[in-house]
């Protein structure tokens, strides 16, 4: 197999890259990492597309840099022979055999109001820090949020949602003014990982440590002194090194001819358990994963 990250240097994708160098292990399968250096070179991406349908590999495992630029390279791939598996970051469907998707976006919507409405107790006034106002993700994530706090938490009032543009100052600020404009805010959500350290750094400095909670979506690295020095009890995101693994035995699976990808098929991923390819041939690792003090030591990324 070949596995193909967005770039190589990521903590990100190492992680992924350990639950793939595991799951290889005991599949008895041999794997090699190639990428760009930098994230946003879908070229960089179709050449090494390229190198490995050359050499016959009997899978890919690729996080797309772009949704519609490596499909005719991954298309050859695929009449080549070789078992395509996006992970992480997908491509038009027609491009690969399966694609891992880390979570819903419904699923990452909830998961956040759960937290931050367990956290101050069902009541009370919250703020959204998003990143930019046209971000199709963040928009579709909060106007399922509004939905979720509607049918499930009457006495939590949603006040305000800002924008940081996924800049570090920027979202710094903004936190600062939702606390000056709202004395009576009881929590933040920020579903993008600029936001939330950022928020996070503010309140860490803050007469509103420990009282104003924070979660949101972000990373162990970024966040873990934050969790430890009490500014935020729990936040979420996914486990890409679990990500990793199902790919991997997704990709064992169609190259074994256990699966075909269609819509029903079911495997194996070892200690994941069993999975189910679902509509457009995707499988869902699961529910978002939460990290707290408990468990953000077990992870670099």
């Amino acid at each position: 197999m070949t596995f193909l990250p967005k770039n190589l240097g990521n903590a990100y994708f190492d992680t992924s890259y350990k639950g793939v160098q595991a799951a290889a292990g005991v599949l008895g399968a041999t794997v090699t990492q190639v990428g760009p250096a930098k994230g946003d070179d879908p070229a960089g991406q179709v050449s090494y597309i390229n190198t490995a349908t050359q050499q016959q590999v009997s899978a890919l495992l690729v996080s797309a840099n772009d949704k519609s630029a490596i499909c005719d390279a991954l298309k050859e791939a695929m009449t080549a022979g070789v078992k395509v598996v996006t992970f992480d970051s997908d491509t038009n469907p027609e491009c690969r055999d399966l694609f891992i998707n880390q979570a819903t976006a419904e699923g990452i919507a909830k998961v956040q109001v759960d937290i931050i409405t367990s956290e101050i107790g069902d009541s009370g006034e919250i703020a959204i820090l998003s990143a930019s106002a046209n971000a199709t993700n963040q928009n579709a994530w909060i106007e399922m949020m509004k939905k979720e706090l509607a049918a499930s938490h009457p006495n939590v009032k949603l006040v305000d949602t800002v924008y940081g543009n996924d800049d570090d100052q920027t979202s710094y600020d903004k936190t600062s003014a939702l606390l000056q404009s709202h004395p009576n805010l009881k929590g933040i959500i920020s579903p993008t990982t600029v936001g939330i350290a950022a928020a996070a750094r503010y309140l860490s400095k803050s007469e509103y440590k420990g009282k104003v909670m924070l979660t949101g979506l972000g990373t162990p690295n970024q966040m873990r002194d934050y969790v430890k020095d009490g500014t935020v009890t729990e936040f979420a995101l996914w486990n890409p090194q679990d990500l990793g693994t199902l790919a991997t035995y997704a990709a064992a699976a169609l190259v074994q001819g256990k699966i075909t990808g269609a819509e029903g098929d079911k495997f194996t991923a070892g200690d994941l358990g069993e999975f189910t390819v679902g509509a457009d041939k995707t499988v869902l690792l699961g529910e978002p994963y939460k990290f707290n003090k408990d468990n953000i030591d077990n992870f670099n990324f």
